[in-house]
């Protein structure tokens, strides 16, 4: 069978199941080139960006940093397989153009970054570390048997634009953390999780998109998926008010 026979057309639920994989990723296989042009493969912690692109924080000490400043074309392996056979759970290969993110520019990468991982708080700031967006050119996503897709950029992109968003989408997180903790954690009930109780640390959302909202509590991290995409600040507005309301 020719590898295009394989391929199933990509359709609106298989692009959606992308997208989500990619919010929920923590981590990824992300393959670099290496001296010689042998392909080198290491784990990475993630997090996205409010156009779907998925960002990493390397260390200048790590070969996949010189590997990418060299040659920007990755990989990026996601995909978390569960029980029983490994190859029957979904996953998705983004074939990536990676570019450094210079300390002018990297202030959304670096604040959805460390929400979802505030440990690398401890080292965001040393000067061998640097932020890299991985922008996707096109991704192989097989999502079981007989199941597989070719995307392009504009499948793992928002179906709204985000653009709308991307000036208050900070401003909307930090208020909702702050000031609206308990619609934050029936947000959490919402996506089957149990909300902390009265000692435990809170569910905080890490950044919202025109899709969806991501959430964390320490290592769980889950994805609020708006009834209906939105690009402006009061359609965003009027999503989070009705799931507040929504019942569990």
């Amino acid at each position: 069978m020719e590898r295009e026979q394989a391929l199933r057309p990509a359709d609106d639920a298989a692009r959606a199941q992308a997208r989500r994989m990619v919010r929920l990723a923590r981590f990824g296989a992300l393959a670099t080139l290496a001296g010689g042009g042998w392909p080198m493969a290491s784990r990475v912690a993630l997090a996205t960006l409010i156009d779907g692109a998925p960002v990493c924080l390397v260390s200048q000490l790590s070969a996949h940093t010189g590997a990418m400043d060299a040659d920007a074309r990755v990989s990026l392996l996601i995909g978390e397989p569960g029980k029983g056979d490994p190859l029957a759970h979904p996953r998705l290969t983004l074939f990536c153009e990676a570019r450094r993110l210079s300390r002018d520019e990297d202030g959304d990468a670096r604040r959805r970054y460390l929400a979802r991982h505030p440990k690398a708080a401890l080292y965001a700031d040393f000067g061998d570390f640097a932020f890299f967006r991985l922008s996707p050119l096109r991704a192989d996503f097989n999502a079981g048997f007989g199941a597989a897709h070719e995307l392009g950029p504009d499948d793992l992109r928002p179906r709204a634009d985000w653009r709308g968003l991307a000036e208050g989408e900070p401003a909307a997180v930090e208020h909702m953390n702050a000031d609206h903790g308990d619609a934050v954690a029936h947000y959490a009930r919402i996506c089957g999780a149990d909300p902390a109780g009265p000692h435990g640390p809170p569910w905080r959302l890490t950044g919202i998109d025109p899709e969806g909202a991501d959430l964390a509590c320490g290592d769980d991290v889950r994805r609020l998926e708006f009834m209906s995409p939105v690009a402006t600040p009061g359609a965003l507005r009027a999503a989070l008010v009705a799931l507040a309301r929504r019942a569990v």
